[in-house]
């Protein structure tokens, strides 16, 4: 797979350099949003838009700003009040490297920097659909964390509660990568080459790998260390929280994942070679270690 990375992060950069925040803002939204992670977000939307119409470049405003909204979901998932984790990407969290004022603060303008991000970069024509899309993924991010944090009002926990928490926490936003660039994709060649209706095959892909990765990020929390993850596990369990592994247990949680990588790569089989990186992307999620 060529993965644009180098391409992305300058992308996101400029971004953040175009916003025009004052110092100590500013180094805070690099401190979370530069040089970590795993990129999977803005990947995910450059490769849909590269399947539609064979090029990814035309989602780079698509592929920070949804890197930007989902920094700004774990700069405050860490916070005391929320989560109070001391350790993200192998470095500490950035309300313990700045502070916490400088870490709210610093959340709330990336949000709102990544729907500057999408307007700013896109054809008039897609600045209310990609928007609309982020808007919606954004509120059901927020739902899921409310529920995940707060709990839910089921009697008893069940695999439909646990997957309601997750389709939005996790899956919302990576839903909207894909159909992002897709759609960004779509207003390039109408709707290009790939057939049946893209679209169609590639939020259906997006959905099942939004579950999938979740089921992994919950395994890893239980079976990998602090120092191989780069963030504390065996909090989940220690907060109680609704995971697979605690509901269904591990083995059980790992056919659920096996069932979800077959699930996305079904999907996209239509549309042939030109969704071989996403094919990868799915791959490299249903095996990932940290």
């Amino acid at each position: 797979m060529i993965a644009p990375l180098e391409t992305i992060e300058r992308e996101l950069t400029s971004a953040i350099d175009q916003a025009g925040y004052p110092p100590a803002l500013d180094a805070a939204l690099r401190y979370a949003a530069l040089d970590g992670g795993k990129r999977l977000r803005p990947l995910l939307a450059w490769h849909a838009c590269e399947t539609v119409c064979g090029r990814g470049e035309p989602s780079l405003p698509v592929c920070a700003a949804v890197e930007l909204v989902h920094a700004f979901s774990l700069v405050h998932d860490d916070l005391p009040c929320m989560d109070n984790d001391d350790l993200r990407r192998g470095r500490p969290t950035l309300h313990r490297h700045a502070g916490e004022a400088i870490a709210l603060l610093a959340g709330d303008a990336m949000l709102a920097l990544a729907f500057a991000t999408v307007a700013r970069g896109s054809h008039a024509s897609l600045s209310s659909p990609l928007t609309t899309e982020l808007a919606q993924a954004t509120s059901a991010m927020i739902v899921g964390q409310t529920l995940d944090t707060l709990g839910h009002d089921e009697p008893a926990p069940s695999r439909a509660t646990l997957e309601r928490i997750h389709a939005n926490k996790t899956g919302a936003l990576i839903r909207a990568a894909v159909r992002m660039g897709a759609i960004v994709g779509m207003s390039e060649t109408g709707a290009g080459p790939a057939r049946p209706d893209p679209l169609t095959a590639l939020t259906d892909y997006a959905e099942a790998i939004g579950l999938l990765f979740q089921i992994i990020d919950d395994l890893l929390d239980v079976e990998q260390s602090s120092e191989q993850i780069g963030k504390r596990t065996g909090k989940d369990a220690a907060g109680g929280k609704l995971t697979y592994p605690g509901l269904l247990g591990v083995e059980a949680s790992r056919r659920a994942s096996a069932d979800l990588h077959a699930r996305a790569v079904t999907a996209i089989n239509p549309l042939g070679s030109r969704a071989a990186n996403l094919r990868e992307l799915a791959d490299y999620m249903a095996v990932r270690t940290k």
